[in-house]
């Protein structure tokens, strides 16, 4: 090999380095950076405005939740859709809810998410639909909030208003679909979300799939259920409505569905009923 070669091979060789220097000490140069900026004073109202139960979480909690927002706004594109216009008020709170299922518990803090596409309203999207003798249909479908693998979310700004307006009702868009984010960090979105050891995976499978085809059952026998009946659809749809329920409903989830009740704060490392006042109290 001669000079000329070698030097080309050297000059390779360092950009090289160079290239993955930058590509893993910016970023965590970056994020130290967002990690040590104040949590700006008009987002902080949004944030107590948006989220009812950020007033009751300890203050260690609070803290974590305002990192994690300043992360995800650092980290995530908004964009608005159908004439809608994105501003602060629209980020601090999507981010808040969705950086709510953070608190707490050790994450990838959406690492594959890239965009949040908002909606004025509620909007249409064509699926296609495989039925038991494998034929495909399409069909419209109106929706309020969609949760994609390819890193995206959507979601419908006024059904996010409505979430903020009643943290009590069981109904969520945002903590639905970032549900929906965290079940597919597992390489598959099917109600299985990465655990935390190999050994929890069997009475999360067992309570699960017992809860599932009980709601199924009381689903089809009309009777009344404190989840939503729409988690009756498949496990993914269950894992998210049950999220919903979690951090909303946290009393009713846990006096009449416990082992549920349990499973979920053992993944989520909170206990919601910490930041809801007792009902009836």
């Amino acid at each position: 090999m001669d000079l000329k070669s070698i030097l080309s091979l050297i000059v390779l060789w360092g950009f090289g380095i160079v290239v993955a220097l930058m590509l893993f000490v910016y970023p965590r140069y970056r994020r130290k950076k967002v990690d040590a900026s104040p949590f700006p004073a008009p987002w902080l109202q949004i944030l107590r405005d948006s989220l009812p139960v950020y007033k009751r979480m300890w203050p260690d909690q609070q803290r974590e939740l305002r990192q994690l927002i300043k992360r995800f706004l650092n980290s995530k594109e908004f964009v608005g859709c159908a004439g809608q216009t994105i501003n602060d008020e629209i980020r601090v709170t999507i981010a808040a809810h969705a950086c709510l299922l953070l608190v707490g518990r050790p994450s990838h803090e959406y690492q594959d998410l890239h965009t949040i596409l908002v909606y004025p309203t509620g909007f249409v999207v064509n699926h296609e639909k495989h039925d038991e003798f494998g034929l495909v249909t399409e069909g419209e479908h109106f929706l309020i909030g969609e949760s994609w693998g390819n890193g995206k979310v959507i979601l419908a700004w006024d059904s996010v208003q409505q979430s903020v307006r009643n943290f009590a009702d069981g109904q969520n868009v945002v903590l639905h679909e970032f549900a929906h984010q965290l079940d597919h960090e597992s390489g598959v979105t099917n109600g299985a979300p990465l655990l935390y050891s190999k050994g929890a995976y069997a009475d999360w499978s067992r309570v699960f799939s017992e809860e599932f085809l009980r709601l199924q059952h009381d689903s089809a026998h009309h009777h009344h259920t404190l989840i939503d009946e729409y988690g009756a659809t498949n496990p993914a749809e269950f894992f998210a409505v049950v999220t919903e329920t979690f951090y909303e409903r946290p009393y009713e989830l846990a006096s009449r569905h416990p082992s549920l009740f349990e499973e979920l704060m053992s993944y989520y490392r909170v206990d919601p009923r910490e930041w809801q006042r007792v009902p009836g109290a």
